[in-house]
């Protein structure tokens, strides 16, 4: 009997039809991963379902699911490639979802928890525990300031592969992390029915040929972004660090370090300019101003 090809869940595109798709699965997640009693979760209401079809192939797509829970502001985040600024990239994406439903008129007392969970195909912390749980606190007397900022991490490089089936939360974390059929059948076999239900609705989509190729066309899209950028990054280190050798031959060592970063920056940026990353993000990456990059995307069109 032949094995089957079976679709990965860490894949974003599978993730989000996954969970989107199966709301009770959805809930099931959000209980086990943020550890509260299912029955606790009354309304949900998911704000970006759709999958697009220019998002599929398209460049710095984020494909999250970003919904409200009972009054909270919930965000999951399933990245699949590695993100060599993610820390800052999820906390710039936190801040945008605490203060973006504060309508004109209203009190700051009215926004509301916001919470992001972050599930990542790459170490992220030198840890070897897999959940990484911040929010804000003074530091010496680790007080919380508010409850309206949690942010998660969530390692799948860092889970067992033994099957518990007392433990939800890597269960569910084995199954997103799984990319074999032999793996679905282990889950399978621990008899715990959320999980059950998804391995089937897997095979369920992993058999749909339009289904497959979506998920081909988004691997292959996300693999020409990772190469991109790192080709970006590379090349812009190595501009940067000539143009602040000369620099610093120019005006001492000291003053060339200082302008060697900023050129360094700046060699980044247009290289990520040429590949068509977002202001936002090339600005997250490199440290200078939405401003700047503007600037520099223009005196870049210029010479092109």
């Amino acid at each position: 009997m032949s094995k089957r090809n079976v679709l990965k869940a860490k894949l974003d595109i599978i993730f989000k039809k996954l969970f989107t798709e199966n709301i009770q699965l959805l809930i099931d997640l959000l209980s086990s991963l943020l550890e509260i009693p299912i029955e606790s979760i009354k309304n949900v209401k998911v704000k970006n379902s759709e999958i697009l079809p220019d998002s599929i192939e398209g460049k710095f797509v984020k494909m999250d699911i970003n919904m409200e829970v009972d009054g909270k502001l919930i965000n999951i985040e399933m990245q699949y490639g590695k993100d060599y600024n993610y820390k800052e990239r999820t906390l710039f994406y936190w801040s945008k979802l605490y203060s973006g439903e504060l309508k004109s008129g209203e009190g700051f007392e009215d926004l509301k928890q916001s919470i992001c969970i972050n599930i990542v195909n790459f170490p992220i912390f030198d840890c070897k525990e897999y959940h990484s749980h911040f929010t804000v606190m003074e530091k010496n007397r680790y007080e919380v300031l508010t409850d309206k900022c949690a942010i998660h991490f969530f390692e799948l490089g860092k889970i067992s592969k033994n099957a518990n089936k007392h433990n939800k939360k890597e269960l569910w974390l084995q199954l997103i992390n799984a990319e074999t059929e032999e793996e679905f059948e282990m889950l399978k076999q621990t008899a715990v029915a959320p999980i059950q239900e998804a391995v089937y609705i897997i095979y369920q989509m992993s058999e749909d040929e339009k289904i497959q190729e979506a998920a081909r066309m988004r691997e292959k899209a996300l693999h020409i972004e990772a190469t991109n950028m790192q080709g970006a990054r590379q090349e812009g280190l190595q501009a940067g660090r000539q143009e602040g050798l000369q620099a610093g031959r120019q005006e001492g060592l000291q003053a060339g370090r200082q302008e060697g970063i900023r050129e360094q920056s700046f060699g980044i940026a247009r290289k990520l300019i040429s590949v068509d990353m977002p202001f936002e993000q090339i600005a997250e990456m490199t440290g200078l101003t939405l401003e700047e990059v503007s600037d520099l995307t223009v005196q870049e069109k210029k010479t092109s």
